[in-house]
């Protein structure tokens, strides 16, 4: 078929008749029907590919995307968008300084790693956007040259997915060219940001899927081992990388629950044990080398970061002791009774207060007080934050019985006003369904009971002492069960906006932790003394690796979910094809540059109309065979079910789990989805311009029984012209996107609007509209 034939779409050759006869121990690739000799293909396919041209097209693409991500990589020598983050965790880890972030570790442990080899001594606070590098002498250009590596390498490796999934070289450079000129992946590639990444081992993983699945007839082999073994590291790595990498093992996982399921259909003529050989081979593969190395990068994340930081605070007492300098670790002291303590909330940091004003008679709802002597919720240090824990037991004059230790039951005595903490059941004057609390005349004994509390220390052991700064713990009222509660609310100016204290209910509430702050004194009221003398400096105390990481993932998820406060450049997923709006991630005023992180259009809506053509011919092929017609070819089909459907489930994956999201969500959350795409718009591309496929695309195995003949796909002359025409368009929409992408050269507000290409885009520094305009 040369160049300047007629459409293979018009023209597309009808299946054989009875095309679903039984299948047999091989797949698709054994049933190609179609006879196009080879030696009939267009010139420029047969130029284009040959080995030399297969290594002239990747080094080309290597190195534009290189130029391209590289280009004025020091501007701005700024802290721009999130490296206020990522920048920051790096000096975490030159410092060794415990921190807590909702992603797994891997990208930040490189960025660590680049920071060290370039000489960053960690010292630089990475605060505020904006905040100059070079006034510094942070070494930024090397930190910023991993991502801008691992961006680049990504083109080629999309172009090497294509091909290994059987398309031809100008389909898989149509695929790289859309991620080559996106002005999205080089801003996002050119910072200290995870996407690159994330980006990077999750199309490496697509590419060794692929390299595995193609020895299918080789199981066992070497080289099967290898791949898939590869196919596993770089999906651990993807997952290590952020936290929705996870999304990467799920698309994995279907794949190959897919695979294992064609594997068990016994038309195959497959045997149980063969089954369970594949079976066993995919879970050591997929779940015990993925686990191992994602549980390993976390052991060195936890073991390099061995000295107090600002992470400290989000982790447990028992977490928190054993970092070096940690404050629990160094100041916490067991409690006794009669001492004098101020006591802190964990969540919101009030102190537990009382002063002599009382609660007025009537709220403003009309429900009637106790008029009993306040108790808040204080933000700051003050001596009506002091209490005394008053014994409800005998004790011995000296020893280790003087110590509170878990499940004790005691009083709270306000030492300003002399009066001992209570609750009883009247309600809090925010909340009706809760319990107010109050105080009671330390020398009237006829409320005694509605004075016991109970400490419950958590994750202790039974009868352990209560310390200072480490002790976590919740109060209990033994009389009507709640537990001393606060929030955040204030109450009205008669407790002078103080935060309410009151009785909770559910005993188990997370939030319902206290902590004590300080020893103010001891039982003689003097100031407490260092009770283990001259002791020599604590050492850090050691926990279980499993415990240390259960308790971080955990911590990770919640936080993860309660990213949920509003950001004026959120979006929600169903803009994120069509680019609707993009993020603002630098301005500098002085020349009017800004950098806004956006897609190149073309790119982008290319990638919808590809992966809505492909959801059509999918759907209009379904339909025709419910009534016996074959408007594919089995290869054809098979080759846009089995590849295609593979780039479709890796976009689907990576996209709709962000419609059941209720956190913070970006447009940047799709550049793994918008990968994907780029490979669907080849894949249909070429289906539009070739009506045979190439094949076969498996290597040949000893399972095979009879030698294939090779065909190949043809997209003629047009292939090529059009192609190096979407590349330009492609290109020059970059260009006049690129001042957004780069940050320079600065736009004049006319030149600002003119690049609004959509009114939902908002920029800044755009002229205002005038009356002659």
């Amino acid at each position: 078929m040369s160049g300047g034939g007629p459409s293979s779409i018009r023209n597309r050759k009808p299946a054989l008749a009875n095309p679903r006869s039984s299948l047999s121990d091989v797949d698709d690739d054994e049933n190609n029907t179609d006879n196009r000799n080879p030696n009939n293909r267009s010139y420029a396919e047969r130029i284009l590919e040959s080995d030399q041209a297969n290594v002239a097209v990747v080094a080309t693409l290597t190195v534009l995307a290189f130029a391209l991500r590289f280009y004025k990589i020091n501007f701005p020598d700024q802290v721009v968008f999130d490296e206020v983050h990522f920048g920051k965790f790096a000096s975490y880890y030159i410092q060794r300084q415990y921190y807590f972030d909702v992603h797994p570790p891997l990208a930040k442990l490189l960025f660590g790693l680049a920071g060290w080899f370039v000489g960053y001594d960690g010292t630089f606070g990475f605060e505020n956007i904006g905040d100059s590098y070079t006034e510094a002498h942070v070494p930024y250009v090397g930190m910023r040259a991993l991502p801008a590596i691992l961006g680049s390498l990504t083109v080629p490796i999309v172009y090497g997915i294509m091909k290994e999934s059987g398309f031809s070289t100008i389909a898989a450079v149509l695929s790289a060219c859309i991620v080559l000129f996106d002005n999205a992946h080089i801003a996002q590639d050119r910072l200290i940001l995870l996407d690159a990444t994330l980006i990077f081992f999750m199309t490496m993983t697509m590419y060794c899927y692929i390299r595995f699945k193609k020895l299918r007839y080789r199981d066992f082999s070497y080289d099967w081992w290898l791949w898939i073994l590869a196919c596993g590291t770089f999906m651990a790595f993807t997952w290590a990388s952020k936290v929705n990498g996870i999304l990467t093992v799920v698309a994995i996982g279907l794949a190959v629950i897919i695979d294992l399921w064609d594997i068990l259909d016994i038309k195959r003529g497959h045997t149980m044990d063969y089954f369970w050989k594949h079976f066993a081979a995919r879970a050591v593969a997929f779940i015990v080398l993925p686990l191992f190395l994602y549980l390993s990068i976390f052991w060195i994340h936890l073991s390099l970061l061995t000295n107090s930081g600002p992470g400290d605070t989000f982790m447990s007492p028992a977490f928190q002791e054993t970092l070096r300098g940690n404050e629990l670790l160094l100041n916490s002291h067991e409690i006794r009774y009669y001492d004098t303590v101020a006591i802190r909330h964990k969540d919101t940091r009030v102190f537990l207060h009382s002063h002599p004003d009382r609660y007025p008679l009537k709220y403003d709802d009309g429900r009637v007080s106790s008029q009993g002597q306040q108790v808040t919720g204080y933000g700051h240090d003050d001596t009506n934050n002091h209490w005394q824990i008053i014994p409800t037991k005998a004790l011995p004059e000296t020893g280790r019985g003087r110590v509170v230790r878990d499940d004790d039951v005691f009083q709270l005595l306000h030492v300003n006003t002399q009066t001992l903490l209570l609750t009883h059941d009247v309600a809090s004057p925010l909340m009706p369904t809760n319990e107010e609390f109050t105080t009671w005349p330390q020398d009237d004994n006829s409320r005694y009971n509605d004075t016991l509390f109970q400490l419950r220390l958590l994750d202790s052991m039974e009868g352990e002492a209560w310390k200072s700064k480490s002790g976590h713990f919740r109060l209990i009222h033994v009389a009507t069960k709640v537990a001393m509660w606060t929030h955040s609310k204030q109450l009205p100016d008669w407790a002078y906006k103080q935060q309410e204290i009151n009785g909770n209910k559910n005993l188990n509430d997370k939030t319902a932790v206290w902590f004590v702050d300080t020893i103010v004194a001891d039982e003689t009221g003097e100031e407490m003394k260092d009770r283990t003398g001259d002791a020599p400096p604590k050492e850090p105390k050691s926990l279980n690796f499993f415990k240390k990481y259960l308790e971080l993932q955990i911590l990770m998820l919640q936080h993860n979910a309660g990213l949920t406060a509003s950001h004026p450049y959120a979006s929600g997923p169903i803009n994120w094809p069509f680019l609707i709006s993009g993020i603002s991630f630098w301005t500098q005023s002085e020349g009017q540059k800004q950098i806004y992180f956006i897609g190149n259009l073309v790119g982008w809506w290319s990638c919808v109309i590809g992966i809505s053509l492909y959801t059509g011919i999918m759907l209009a092929d379904f339909v025709a065979r419910r009534r016996d017609i074959e408007p594919l070819t089995e290869p054809v089909r098979h080759r846009l079910l089995n590849s295609t459907g593979f780039f479709l489930l890796f976009w689907g994956v990576h996209y709709f789990p962000f419609f059941l999201m209720s956190r913070q969500l970006f447009v940047h959350h799709y550049l793994p989805s918008h990968v994907a795409s780029a490979l669907v718009a080849g894949s249909v591309f070429s289906f539009a311009c070739s009506e045979s496929v190439n094949y076969p695309v498996s290597v040949w195995g000893p399972r095979l029984r009879t030698p294939k003949v090779k065909t190949y796909a043809d997209l003629g002359g047009r292939g090529p012209i059009l192609v190096g025409a979407f590349a330009l368009v492609m290109f020059i929409m970059f260009l006049y996107i690129a001042p957004l992408t780069y940050g320079t050269p600065g736009l004049d507000g006319h030149a600002v609007n003119a690049r609004r290409l959509l009114a939902s885009w908002t920029l800044h520094f755009a002229a205002k509209a005038t009356d002659g305009a």
